[in-house]
């Protein structure tokens, strides 16, 4: 099975970049790209369903015109997709003081982003928990770093402070599923 993300997320990238280097660098990192590619990506929905690898080559594109060719950058594109989703229509994900009721909500998130796999969420201390993302197929390392700023950053949005999200575990580097330790001060 080949996995489909929502247009949301490649929204999220394409704003992130416009934002960070302006229509010219939308252009730029569009003229890397394949013609159908950049064709998708001039008209996309954000409630359709696209290939994963979409994704995949748009993020490639990014680092090599953005990132210096380092995936660093996925962490604050993640950072700013959050403030994107999370600032609009779906703020009602949102729980200002309770981290832990955010996160339980993982699998429903993950599924409004993803077509295949599920996200869970176990709480394993007062201001901690670990995120699992399992059965995802055509896991991108780059797609994996966006998830821990995506997190850190929500979790600032529900009033964290000292937020840490560390990946422990990588599909796209052998591992079974994607785990995320999250913690953050506790007050």
């Amino acid at each position: 099975m080949s996995q489909q993300i929502k247009g949301a997320v490649l929204k999220s990238r394409l704003g992130f970049l416009e934002d960070t280097a302006g229509k010219d660098g939308v252009a730029r990192v569009l003229a890397r790209m394949p013609a159908d590619h950049q064709r998708t990506l001039r008209m996309l929905f954000t409630s359709n369903w696209y290939p994963v690898g979409l994704g995949h080559a748009l993020d490639a594109a990014i680092v090599a015109e953005l990132g210096e060719g380092g995936a660093e950058v996925f962490e604050r594109l993640g950072s700013a997709s959050a403030d994107r989703n999370l600032g609009g229509v779906h703020s009602g994900y949102l729980t200002p003081g309770a981290p832990h009721v955010f996160l339980e909500k993982a699998p429903q998130i993950y599924a409004m982003y993803y077509e295949a796999g599920r996200r869970a969420y176990e709480q394993t201390g007062a201001a901690s928990g670990v995120l699992t993302t399992y059965d995802a197929p055509d896991v991108d390392a780059n797609d994996c770093r966006t998830v821990v700023g995506w997190y850190r950053r929500a979790l600032e949005l529900c009033g964290a402070s000292e937020v840490r999200v560390r990946e422990t575990e990588c599909r796209a580097r052998g591992a079974s599923v994607c785990r995320y330790e999250v913690s953050w001060g506790e007050g």
